[in-house]
């Protein structure tokens, strides 16, 4: 018998589990004792936090190296052929999305291993709900640029795309960039095109605003330094 490969949701921010989990995934995680994650510091945090109740040092915690090779996936996974169940965890919100997790899922279907998703937050559909965007049709894009030109000539694509496919685009940056990917977005966009920012959704400090550019621009700018944030772009289509 094969072990199964759960997918374990994690925490957005340190807060206590019942904020954020169903009691069932705290429960499936407390069962496990192998784990593959992408960060191993922030898997025994959130295993700390889930109140584990094996020693920490006890547990099989593997990380995703930064190159994942075929090799690597086959040797992650061996515990399921085995019969030892595995619980694969990002290091922040839902595994496998926006996440190198996915390639050990695919590897997982391939070769007959149960794959069982788990409830808990993701930022995306998290940012996405709150946003009031459309929420029929959107496009998940990573991060962008880091630079301009490069970061302007994507925003342009972006709305552009948005404005041809009626779709929210969602992106996300690296929290001490937020602040030059919002200015850039107030000088790229046009004034009728929404923007929402989601900011430490799920924490004390959650903050959601969804404005026109127009009115970005006239408002106080957000403190976004160092915060994670989930920016949203729906261009105004034109009747």
């Amino acid at each position: 018998m094969n072990g199964m490969l759960w997918l374990l949701p994690v925490a957005l921010g340190d807060t206590a589990w019942t904020a954020y989990l169903p009691q069932a995934t705290r429960d499936a995680a407390c069962t496990l004792t192998h784990f593959v994650v992408e960060n191993a510091k922030t898997a025994r945090a959130e295993l700390k936090r889930l109140g584990h109740p094996q020693p920490l040092r006890d547990l099989c915690i593997e990380e995703i190296p930064k190159t994942l090779t075929p090799a690597d996936i086959s040797r992650l996974l061996l515990p399921l052929q085995q019969g030892i169940d595995i619980g694969l965890m990002s290091e922040a919100g839902c595994p496998a999305v926006a996440d190198p997790g996915a390639l050990l899922v695919r590897r997982a279907h391939e070769t007959g291993i149960t794959v069982k998703p788990m409830s808990g937050p993701s930022s995306l559909l998290l940012a996405l709900m709150a946003s009031g965007l459309d929420g029929q049709r959107f496009a998940f894009h990573g991060y962008l640029p880091a630079r301009d030109p490069e970061r302007g000539q994507r925003l342009t694509e972006l709305e552009r795309d948005s404005a041809r496919l009626k779709q929210t685009q969602v992106f996300i940056e690296t929290p001490y960039r937020n602040h030059t990917l919002l200015a850039a977005m107030l000088a790229t966009c046009q004034d009728n095109t929404r923007l929402c920012l989601a900011t430490d959704l799920t924490l004390p400090s959650e903050q959601i605003a969804s404005r026109r550019i127009s009115e970005w621009k006239r408002a106080p700018q957000p403190d976004l330094d160092k915060r994670p944030t989930v920016f949203l772009l729906l261009a105004d289509v034109p009747h």
